[in-house]
């Protein structure tokens, strides 16, 4: 014989109740398109350079993310790109990763009173450029990671089949997209720069190097 103890019907609402709350919560951490517009997001002048040369430095596959700090020129001051888990989507954890990333390729702003630097996203992921809940989330914590190091939250691109998109922008194109091969640097961006040293002598390789 087996014994055991059935749920009760209030353990079973209880845990239902938990859920729709956790559920809602998660909603609350997102971004529709009209309040991302309406946030003043500063446009990009050339949004296709900068999609282009993200695109040739780290070649995304679907469900790979980028995110990039430009320096007022728009010139690509730091970028890193990693894999998104296959987890809910939910803004508060890509935030949390968003800014580990950003930690790892560039100091803060924070002591700054207003923003000279601004990070951009690129999301590649399955599917067509329409707007989907996960581009909600990513928008959202985009938008926290920012200002929590001090930088201006800047567009959110994604790439799929169809092309790129810079949502809440309505501008895109169709190449790059998630299935073509990367351009060379000489067609979309200059190279990266020499790494900062310091000294003298890294100041002779800099002028040297913009010549």
């Amino acid at each position: 014989m087996t014994f055991g103890l059935a749920p009760s019907s209030a353990a079973s609402t209880s845990s239902s109740a938990v859920l729709s709350a956790a559920s809602a919560t998660a909603m609350a951490r997102m971004l529709e398109p009209a309040e991302w517009a309406a946030a003043g997001i500063p446009l990009l002048r050339n949004p296709r350079e900068v999609v282009s040369g993200l695109h040739s430095r780290h070649r995304p596959r679907p469900a790979t993310a980028i995110v990039a700090v430009l320096d007022p020129e728009e010139r690509v001051c730091a970028s890193a790109s990693f894999t998104r888990r296959s987890a809910p989507a939910d803004g508060w954890m890509f935030r949390n990763v968003l800014l580990d990333q950003l930690r790892r390729v560039i100091p803060h702003d924070l002591r700054r009173r207003t923003p000279v630097r601004t990070a951009v996203l690129l999301y590649c992921r399955d599917g067509d450029a329409r707007w989907t809940p996960e581009d909600g989330a990513w928008m959202w914590g985009l938008r926290d990671a920012c200002t929590l190091h001090g930088l201006r939250c800047g567009a959110y691109i994604t790439l799929t089949r169809d092309g790129w998109q810079v949502l809440g922008e309505g501008r895109g194109g169709r190449r790059p997209n998630s299935e073509s091969k990367p351009e060379p640097f000489a067609l979309s961006e200059a190279p990266p720069p020499l790494p900062r040293t310091g000294g003298a002598a890294s100041e002779v390789l800099r002028r040297a190097a913009a010549r």
